[in-house]
């Protein structure tokens, strides 16, 4: 009977120091979540801001925080619904999808290394008879992946609205139909840049960030280049909530990262998370702009995918 109670106790034990690994977490923890496929660097990132975030939010009832990584967009809206996850750090496009799939909130900008907003640029070679986004049809461009805002997301939103139909190649061989423009994905930006510059695809998409970067545009490959059409700006990134997160809750977290900014405290953890150098409000003409693509990622949805 000793040696039962004693093995009871060791497995209650270990039970207590296991993670929580369904149903929702205490309110008196605040859950940072990230869709990662290296979590262990993501770890890190996302370590410092929690650690400067949580002492500050005691007054709501908040003690702890915890991260939470989830493998795809699904799986963390499936982690929002069932409130496992509080707060999402995430780019636009992604963060529109998290809103659509699992009622998340915007609750602020997020600028990184100086930069609140970008755009996607379309590019050719410069000599190429593309000029603009109707030339496209029956011709091929490459982008980065299903998950990037700028290199797809808006890229395919802005043909849909220019009357082109975006359809996926299984090789940049593949002759599109003629009133479609084919793409297939690259992974990198690089590789984009270096498609068209090898003339294996048509045309390319990238952030205008990217586009004067040159590790992702060498100036070789920039000088044969040509622009074709830019979006408009598109916020950098966001800061979301779960669409029940207790509203106390959810407007001190606003009002501590907005402080962050301004605390030289935060500096190095704000640096480690992704670059950071800001929190915004979401004014009236974000709103604007993340409606467009919220519209937008549901038509792609339904007539791309």
């Amino acid at each position: 009977m000793r040696v039962f109670r004693w093995l009871w106790g060791a497995v209650l034990g270990l039970a207590a120091l296991q993670p929580v690994t369904c149903g929702a977490v205490e309110r008196s923890v605040l859950v940072l979540g990230r869709i990662s496929d290296d979590p262990k660097s993501h770890y890190d990132q996302l370590k410092p801001l929690l650690d400067y975030v949580v002492p500050r939010m005691r007054e709501v009832g908040i003690v702890e925080g915890r991260i939470l990584m989830a493998k795809d967009a699904q799986q963390m809206g499936s982690y929002l619904r069932r409130g496992r996850v509080d707060w999402v750090t995430e780019t636009a496009g992604t963060a529109m999808a998290l809103q659509q799939r699992a009622g998340a909130r915007p609750l602020l900008l997020t600028e990184r290394s100086g930069v609140g907003a970008y755009e996607s640029v379309f590019f050719v070679r410069r000599d190429s008879p593309v000029g603009d986004l109707e030339d496209l049809k029956g011709r091929t461009v490459a982008l980065q992946s299903a998950l990037s805002t700028s290199a797809y997301l808006v890229p395919a939103m802005e043909l849909l609205e220019h009357g082109v139909k975006p359809e996926i190649l299984l090789t940049p061989s593949d002759v599109p139909a003629a009133d479609t423009v084919g793409y297939v994905f690259a992974r990198t930006e690089l590789n984009i840049s270096t498609y068209v510059h090898k003339r294996v695809v048509d045309a390319g998409v990238i952030s205008n960030l990217d586009w004067m970067d040159d590790r992702s545009m060498p100036p070789a490959f920039r000088n044969d280049m040509r622009v074709i059409f830019r979006s408009e700006p598109m916020p950098r990134a966001l800061e979301m909530v779960r669409g029940d997160l207790d509203p106390a809750v959810r407007e001190r977290l606003q009002r501590v990262l907005l402080e962050a900014s301004r605390d030289p405290v935060a500096g190095p953890a704000l640096a480690k998370f992704f670059g950071t150098t800001g929190f915004h409000p979401v004014d009236a003409e974000s709103q604007r702009v993340l409606e467009r693509l919220r519209n937008g990622l549901a038509r792609i949805r339904l007539e791309v995918e």
